[in-house]
């Protein structure tokens, strides 16, 4: 792992960009080392109070994803999960929407900010921020997470949401020009309708 190159205004946000190593024969890069990532702060897996196993956290599962070019996920909602993402190959615009102003009403409404991430790229994505990915091109992400997959933690608002105005560009690959959704996140909410149920 390297140092940050760009840069997040949101709390507990952090990028960067891996190392690689490469001869004739192919390429080496280190995804994680516990060393130099440092010990995780608790306040950036748990928005809810709830410690659940209790301890420090720290990753317990890790996942691949492949996306074909045009494919939007998100936008996903974690109380008690740190994200670790990857770009191993491809290239994504990544979205993160800080919904911890909306909760704790210290905000009127969400911070939004998005990165172009491509192969090598990382992010740190805490607790409480809001993220979704569209590739760019064909896409293979690695992500680290501190839950184990329960369903639990799985929540989202609309990718398209106005109140929260990702700037989603127009796709070239695809007839209508929008992204190829799953029916999960075709079906989200709006932001407003999941922050009520979260404070309620």
């Amino acid at each position: 792992m390297s140092g940050s190159s760009p840069r997040s205004v949101l709390a507990g946000v952090r990028l960067g960009r891996l190392v690689r190593h490469e001869d004739g024969r192919g390429a080496f890069r280190e995804l994680w080392r516990a060393s130099a990532f440092g010990e995780l702060d608790p306040a950036d897996t748990e928005r809810t109070g709830d410690r659940g196993a209790g301890g420090r956290p720290r990753f317990v599962q890790a996942n691949l994803s492949n996306s074909a070019a045009g494919v939007l996920r998100g936008l996903h909602y974690h109380r008690r999960q740190l994200d670790y993402w990857v770009v191993t190959a491809g290239r994504a615009l990544v979205a993160l929407v800080d919904v911890r102003p909306l909760l704790d009403r210290t905000g009127p409404r969400a911070l939004v900010e998005t990165h172009e991430l491509t192969a090598d790229h990382w992010v740190v994505i805490p607790a409480g921020v809001a993220h979704g990915f569209l590739a760019l091109e064909a896409l293979e992400l690695l992500y680290l997470v501190t839950n184990e997959y329960d369903g639990g933690d799985e929540l989202g608002f609309a990718w398209d949401d106005p109140a929260v105005g990702v700037p989603w560009p127009a796709l070239s690959m695809t007839p209508d020009g929008r992204p190829i959704l799953s029916e999960r996140d075709r079906s989200n909410p709006p932001l407003a309708e999941l922050v009520d149920s979260l404070r309620g």
